[in-house]
């Protein structure tokens, strides 16, 4: 199915790195010749009334009038970069408590093909709205790095399957078809410090599933020597100039708790590239 309807929610500082990013998730957007619909959220804080006199109001009217709000120069962003790309969008606010912002951006998303998320490197909220989107929308999401958001390319030409075999990875494939078909070079690639007949028959079975899609990929394995699968990922991007990791995410329940596995955590902390990621 392709990829028409996308969901960008913009919440958070209005700093250059994150107008950068919102710009190029907007140029994917076009590239995919998609309607693009931002949610832009604020925080929701309860102020305790001030009892003020009245030249003390008038004096904070006028101090105020000039100020834009964080989440209005967000969508001012938003709206540039659309219409510079002259694209279908349209856009919503909201105020929502701050713990609510993750699950709240989890389901609105449900109703789209895809949601592109500008992320910061490291950043707890990040993680919270990754991990609420995961869980609660049934939906791929494209991370975008702030901290690249000026270097990456919009066209997704060099795209890297991160393959281990699992049924997240396979979901996150599947979810992925759009974007692999328009690639140039798909890679598959497993991290494996031994190239075993059962990783070599799982990752050819996986290129010929592609290829009846109009896929050419290639398999290959990468050893780890002792580096976490992240960071083997990470130098893989950087060393064959990749746009894209296609992956799925890992984690495990312990006593109601979400626990990340590795790869993910650190993919997430500071994607190397653009990452489409499903559960």
């Amino acid at each position: 199915m392709p990829i028409k309807d996308v969901f960008m929610p913009l919440v958070g500082q209005p700093r250059g790195a994150a107008l950068a990013a919102i710009d190029k998730c907007v140029a994917v957007a076009a590239e995919l010749g998609a309607r693009i619909t931002a949610l832009a959220l604020e925080e929701e804080v309860f102020e305790r009334p001030k009892v003020m006199l009245p030249y003390d109001r008038e004096a904070a009217e006028a101090g105020s009038s000039g100020e834009v709000s964080d989440m209005q120069q967000l969508l001012n962003a938003f709206t540039s970069a659309t219409s510079r790309a002259k694209i279908l969008a349209r856009s919503r606010t909201g105020k929502v408590p701050a713990d609510q912002i993750a699950a709240v951006v989890a389901e609105h998303a449900r109703f789209s093909d895809l949601t592109l998320l500008p992320v910061k490197p490291h950043d707890s909220r990040t993680e919270s709205i990754v991990e609420a989107f995961l869980f609660g929308s049934g939906r791929p999401l494209l991370l975008c790095p702030e901290h690249l958001a000026n270097e990456l390319r919009p066209k997704f030409e060099n795209v890297v399957i991160a393959w281990d075999h699992s049924a997240r990875a396979a979901r996150a494939t599947g979810d992925a078809l759009p974007v692999l078909q328009a690639a140039a070079t798909v890679r598959v690639v497993t991290v494996a410090d031994d190239k075993t007949d059962a990783i070599v028959q799982s990752g050819t079975a996986l290129v010929d599933h592609l290829r009846e899609h109009g896929v050419h990929a290639s398999f290959e394995t990468v050893k780890g020597r002792g580096s976490s699968i992240g960071k083997v990922l990470e130098n893989f991007v950087n060393s064959h100039d990749m746009d894209a990791i296609v992956m799925g995410a890992y984690h495990h329940s312990r006593l109601n708790e979400i626990v990340w596995g590795g790869v993910t955590k650190t993919v997430i902390g500071q994607p190397p590239c653009w990452v489409m990621i499903s559960h």
